[in-house]
């Protein structure tokens, strides 16, 4: 008799008022398995997994759960049903241990024998190949360590069946290969395992099978030895795709902007960047690499004259080849230099878009000091705002919608378009493409290789290593606010630069 699915789910639907978020989706995991559900923002991956996790409850359909059909109400649900969600924004006390985390809530004595957790913990992590020490407090630990807590945790507790939203999206590429071999080594010794992830290279190098989900309908499940990216692109999207990113060579590259020994301080007095330096050039893309929290954004809003600096020069070369410094100056001052920042954080409303306003509303203010008379002048911002729609398909009933009614993928192609409207000689954009699909990510591609051919020194700091190693001339490496070597994109390696993204913590190891 044919073993029955690790989990099985039947006509799963999820809506959220008028919104269907899951529409009839059928999906199965079996026992020893890695199966990467794939699928691009809004496709419906993550409610789907929050259904298997207890987070919500399904409107219609069935979950199966080897072969006895269940009720997953609440999280503690799944946890007894031997289910457990690893998911992007861990859920530790810094102030404990790692072994404190990994049984914090658990039912039992109110006196434990902590040697004996440690002995268990540790029988836990030598089965699978981790390398933790329970006794390590959390807010001593890596990202990667942070992660390791948590999957043990859910192994601790007795999970068969793990899910990992997005797991490598905060590793280097060396700390990713360390959990593909323990996820492996799990899955060897029958545990199942969901990974979420929009990473194809990482999907074909270690699923079993790929399920792919497309505006909440489930299009199928193939062998992932069967499948390429452009055959899991097309599944994702509906047509062929061109997936390869132009890089043209730089001509005549000029220099734009030279950073000194620039340190940033936060507001609790810790460096967020240590006497950095750097240059970047006019018409050259220059790509920021690191783990999240180096420095990047403190880096890229000092030039922009948004955050508070210790010491160090930024100064900006003009056409005739003058210098400017910059930390004297304003930022409106800076804009009309024509530097021009374009940062995408997790709050994609709070850099420079008013939620309650329209595209065209948006448009404007970037020009308002400039307004003449007492009447604003709504012609240009909203042909540009209708720009902007045409050429990034921004997805709104109309211009004057207010953009806090998009979607955060659409909310995105506004914020950036908006920058590269203005014609700036200095192109900074953080995360240009969060949240986008592969054809709008692939037409802010584009858009940042025309601002280079025009001679524009674009500064991108991005999380996908492969995309920086396609799109970029240098990228430039940060480490703990520190800058730990820049290097040629056509030459280097991952690997190269996944050492220089943990140089820093090896350094102070030492």
């Amino acid at each position: 008799m044919e073993q029955a699915n690790a989990i099985e789910l039947k006509n799963i639907t999820k809506r959220f008022g008028e919104v269907v978020a899951n529409d009839s989706v059928d999906l199965s995991v079996k026992h020893g398995e890695i199966l990467s559900v794939l699928g691009e923002n809004g496709s419906g991956k993550t409610t789907l997994m929050n259904m298997i996790s207890g987070i919500y409850f399904p409107d219609e359909g069935q979950i199966f759960v080897d072969g006895e059909e269940v009720s997953i109400c609440s999280p503690k649900d799944s946890f007894a049903l031997g289910i457990g969600m690893i998911h992007q924004h861990f859920k530790l006390v810094d102030v404990l241990t790692a072994a404190e985390n990994i049984i914090l809530g658990l039912e039992g004595k109110s006196v434990l024998d902590m040697k004996k957790v440690v002995q268990d913990i540790q029988e836990v992590t030598e089965r699978y190949g981790f390398e933790l020490d329970p006794n390590q407090k959390i807010y001593d630990m890596s990202v990667s360590q942070k992660q390791t807590v948590e999957i043990v945790k859910m192994l601790y507790r007795g999970a068969n069946i793990l899910i990992l939203d997005e797991p490598t999206a905060v590793l280097t590429p060396q700390e990713t290969e360390k959990l593909f071999t323990v996820l492996r080594n799990m899955r060897d010794q029958g545990k199942s395992i969901i990974i979420i992830t929009h990473k194809l290279n990482e999907v074909l190098a270690l699923s079993d099978r790929v399920s792919v989900l497309r505006k909440g309908k489930y299009i199928g499940t193939v062998e992932t030895k069967n499948a390429t990216a452009e055959s899991l692109t097309e599944m994702m999207v509906g047509e062929k795709i061109d997936l390869n990113i132009e890089r043209p060579d730089p001509v005549n590259p000029v220099k734009r902007l030279v950073i000194e020994n620039l340190s940033c301080v936060n507001k609790e007095g810790v460096k967020t960047l240590k006497n950095a330096s750097m240059e970047a050039y006019g018409g050259e893309i220059l790509g920021i690499a690191g783990i999240a929290g180096s420095g990047q954004k403190e880096l890229l809003e000092a030039v922009a004259g948004l955050q508070m600096t210790e010491s160090g020069s930024v100064r900006y070369i003009t056409e005739d080849g003058e210098e400017k410094e910059l930390l004297s100056m304003k930022p409106a001052d800076i804009k009309k230099l024509g530097v021009a920042l374009s940062f995408v954080p997790e709050d994609r409303l709070g850099m420079g878009l008013v939620g309650s306003m329209g595209m065209t509303g948006n448009m404007m203010l970037r020009g308002y000091n400039e307004g003449r008379g007492i009447f604003a002048n709504r012609k240009e911002p909203k042909e540009l705002a209708e720009k902007i729609v045409d050429q990034l398909q921004v997805s709104t009933p109309s211009v004057n919608t207010p953009v806090s009614r998009l979607s955060g993928g659409n909310v995105q192609k506004v914020l950036v378009g908006r920058e590269i409207s203005a014609d700036p000689t200095v192109l900074m954009v953080a995360y240009p493409v969060r949240g986008l699909d592969i054809n709008s990510s692939l037409t802010i591609y584009d858009l940042l290789n025309e601002q280079k051919k025009r001679g524009v020194a674009v500064i991108c700091v991005g999380e996908d290593l492969d995309v920086l190693l396609e799109l970029c001339d240098k990228i430039l490496v940060l480490c703990g606010g520190k800058i730990t070597g820049v290097v040629d994109a056509r030459k280097t390696t991952k690997e190269e630069i996944g050492l220089l993204m943990t140089k820093e913590e090896e350094e102070s190891e030492a």
